[in-house]
């Protein structure tokens, strides 16, 4: 098996499953011992969306396309951004972190278990998403792909926290919660392999599909994180919030900094292998 192969399948499993197994320990706490660690894993999540975004997949788009395309890579991030609001509109795809959430309100027993159904869907899609994402990530740089997954990893546990949350609230069992979240989870790993056997014929479209990634990053940590960072606004609160937002900025930037220092001599060169199938 190819190495890079290896590599997609063993992150987007991080990116993935392993997220939703570590979200599910969250389980084993108390209510009110959830309710304190789940804002801080938001936080941190932000920071590592964004810093992921701006410092690793877009100057990492910029450098693999020609100037003339520059605009063009530019303008996809903006439609992609509008992209997953749209589908957010009409899918009612929303990451809800909290058990007010209006998508999910709990008016019959009927509507909170299609609100439970809902989530697994939109979640499946997602997680397919971002293991083509992951993907491409890795086909352009390796760095870049192990920064990538993290990202996800670390915007995926406190995600999966809230939807444990909203199937259990739906009427699932904790059990039940656990299957249908690792299952939906595996289609990142799907997600990757199909594009590793497409993506490698196709890298003039690597840039684009990083473009997509740091939308769908910049769009989750905007749209989703931050609003739900804003319900309270104590001074307390507000400090613990920007200390957890620079953790997590902090982090991919030391990571993605220390591994390209370590590969100096390669700056500026892709690493999308010529023979990924053989």
């Amino acid at each position: 098996m190819d190495l890079m192969l290896v590599f997609i399948i063993i992150f987007t499993a991080v990116g993935g499953v392993l997220s939703v197994l570590a979200a599910a320990m969250f389980l084993l706490l108390s209510d009110a011992r959830r309710e304190q660690v789940l804002p801080h894993g938001i936080s941190f999540a932000t920071g590592a969306l964004l810093s992921a975004s701006f410092w690793g997949l877009i100057p990492h788009a910029f450098e693999e396309v020609e100037p003339e395309q520059i605009h063009a890579v530019s303008g996809t991030i903006l439609m992609g951004i509008l992209l997953f609001f749209t589908l957010e509109k009409l899918l009612v795809w929303r990451h809800c972190h909290s058990h007010a959430c209006e998508a999910h309100s709990d008016q019959d027993a009927h509507a909170k278990h299609s609100a439970g159904t809902l989530i697994i869907i939109g979640d499946g899609i997602h997680n397919f998403v971002d293991g083509v994402l992951i993907a491409a990530a890795f086909l352009t740089d390796v760095q870049l792909g192990i920064v990538t997954s993290l990202a996800v990893a670390a915007h995926e546990i406190p995600q999966e926290v809230g939807d444990f949350a909203i199937l259990l609230h739906s009427g699932y069992s904790k059990r039940s919660a656990l299957f249908y979240n690792i299952l939906s989870s595996l289609a990142t790993v799907v997600g990757g392999v199909l594009a590793y056997y497409s993506l490698a014929d196709l890298h003039y479209y690597l840039p684009y599909f990083l473009a997509m990634a740091a939308a769908s990053f910049i769009y989750i940590a905007v749209a989703d994180l931050i609003p739900s960072l804003h319900e309270k606004t104590d001074i307390k609160t507000s400090l613990q919030q920007i200390f957890f937002i620079a953790a997590g900025v902090l982090l991919i930037y030391l990571f993605h900094s220390l591994a390209h220092n370590d590969e100096a001599h390669a700056a500026g060169e892709p690493m999308i292998m010529e023979d990924t199938h053989q």
